[in-house]
């Protein structure tokens, strides 16, 4: 009896030595994340979110690189409502940055070098969607939940700071010989190449404003022109091992069209006018690794490496005339031995040095800087063709074609030379001039295909180039009009209204908003 009263008091005074707070815990839970596990997880964002912005998903369709034909899988409108948001990862970069604090005491580590790099990735992603962001009130959880508004233009200001910022902090890292990062699934972990991302990003989002070149305050041209004047400060991508590009397997992390997906909607897709044209009208040999010759055209008697072979489905069309087009064989495939055929055909880049030459191509078209343009677009277009492997000599396409309720596959050789096909007129720089820039334009588009999300529509929304890019048809949606922005997410006009209707009215000087808004960067 003497025992267990002791144990009884001993319990009663361990319980009376502890908080409430102490005994809440549960210690199954992780009471913090590791910034490296935290890191992962934005990378993924990277790629992944939204899903629409994917390869094949409706984004590309948006881009104009493919069309669908049939409304059970979806349809090519421009159906756009409230935007996705970006703040919830946006506050895991900031758990991030406590998080390495946290664990080194310091606060120059490479998560938080990286953390400023994904601000402004992530802020600029929001605003070119919808235009005026939170942003110096946000993040601020419960301190803040009525956040005001910065406008476009801040938000492009503090994007470059924080570039300029992360570029320093990584070039501090790299002297220091800092080897700490951990959980990058893109770059290995290597800071080197993490800064050539950062100063790559930068001129895209450069290029982005180039209708405030004229602004001083953005000082566009002499931003541009330090990077590409400065490489020891500003390292840019030298090649396409620098890609920041979303790798997949066969398992876990599949290609979003694979084998798993071929019964289901493999002939329900097609290729778009607007990419098969440009590649056609200059006898680009990326058109057999993307697309597949229509039937109809082969039972015309053509070959199935002809050109003429190839028929892209006009996105603006209504999709009762394109489904029965895709039924009597009139339009191209996409290629289903590249894109079926496996569960990663080919990795997605986010950031890459493809569009990289293209952007400083149009720069220096532009006049901002002294660079030739002529050698930056054609290593952009040799790095794009690269991509397909497609090299002088002898390429093999494999290309399935249909002849009734028959499908073959075959291997067919295709020549190639760039000096030749550089020398067509269609394709050979013209100088810096308007049409220099369509063509440095028509390329960046190519490039561009299922890769970078929406990058290819920004650039047409910006420039609009390509020419041929659909604007109107029952197809389109939206009373046949392309829109030009998203509507801002739910929760800012449930939990923000005040500021979300007073930013409403200095943007665009009405009391609703409409994606046939202007945003100011198109201004």
């Amino acid at each position: 009896m003497k025992n267990i009263l002791i144990i009884i008091l001993t319990a009663l005074c361990i319980c009376a030595c502890q908080s409430f707070q102490e005994l809440e815990k549960n210690p199954n839970v992780p009471a913090n994340s590791p910034a490296n596990l935290i890191f992962n997880g934005i990378l993924n964002d990277m790629a992944t979110q939204p899903d629409e912005e994917r390869p094949w998903k409706k984004g590309a369709r948006w881009n104009q690189f493919y069309t669908i034909n049939y409304n059970y899988y979806g349809n090519n409108e421009y159906d756009w409502t409230s935007s996705t948001s970006m703040f919830n990862t946006l506050k895991n970069v900031v758990k991030m940055e406590e998080e390495a604090k946290k664990a080194t005491g310091k606060d120059l580590n490479p998560y938080s070098a990286l953390g400023k790099f994904f601000k402004a990735y992530f802020f600029v992603w929001m605003t070119q969607r919808i235009g005026d962001l939170p942003m110096n009130e946000a993040l601020k959880g419960t301190e803040n939940t009525s956040p005001k508004y910065n406008t476009q233009k801040e938000i492009y200001l503090q994007a470059l700071k924080w570039l300029d910022e992360s570029n320093d902090d990584l070039s501090k890292l790299i002297a220091a010989g800092d080897i700490s990062l951990q959980g990058d699934i893109y770059l290995s972990n290597n800071l080197k190449a993490w800064q050539k991302v950062v100063n790559t990003y930068k001129l895209r989002v450069l290029v982005a404003l180039s209708k405030k070149e004229t602004d001083g305050e953005l000082n566009i041209k002499a931003r541009f022109a330090e990077v590409i004047n400065n490489a020891a400060k500003f390292p840019i991508m030298t090649g396409m091992s620098d890609n920041l590009a979303y790798k997949y397997n066969s398992t876990y992390n599949k290609y979003p069209i694979n084998p798993d997906n071929f019964g289901f909607d493999a002939t329900r897709q097609q290729m778009s006018s607007t990419n098969i044209d440009i590649l056609k009208a200059t006898q680009d040999p990326r058109l057999f690794f993307i697309a597949e010759p229509a039937e109809a055209q082969i039972k015309k008697g053509l070959a199935q490496t002809d050109f003429a072979a190839f028929i892209g489905a006009n996105p603006g069309e209504s999709l009762d005339d394109m489904s029965t087009k895709a039924l009597n064989g009139q339009y191209s495939f996409i290629n289903r031995n590249r894109y079926y055929k496996n569960y990663s055909p080919e990795a997605t880049i986010q950031i890459g040095y493809i569009e990289m030459c293209f952007n400083i191509a149009e720069a220096a078209n532009r006049g901002w800087i002294t660079s030739n343009a002529e050698d930056w677009y054609t290593k952009g277009i040799q790095a794009s063709q690269g991509f397909f492997d497609i090299k002088n000599g002898e390429n093999t396409a494999v290309l399935e074609t249909r002849n009734g309720a028959n499908a073959t596959s075959a291997g067919y050789t295709v020549k190639f030379n760039f000096t030749d096909f550089y020398a067509q007129p269609a394709v050979k720089y013209t100088g810096n001039n308007a049409k220099g820039l369509e063509q440095i334009l028509n390329q960046k588009y190519l490039g561009f295909f299922m890769n970078s999300g929406m990058e290819a529509f920004y650039n047409w929304r910006r420039t609009g180039y390509p020419a041929n890019f659909a604007k109107s048809g029952a197809g389109i949606g939206n009373s046949g009009v392309i829109p030009r922005r998203w509507l801002y997410p739910n929760s800012e006009r449930i939990y923000n209204e005040a500021n979300y209707k007073a930013s409403i009215q200095s943007q665009f000087g009405k009391a609703s908003e409409s994606i046939n808004d202007e945003l100011w960067i198109l201004k």
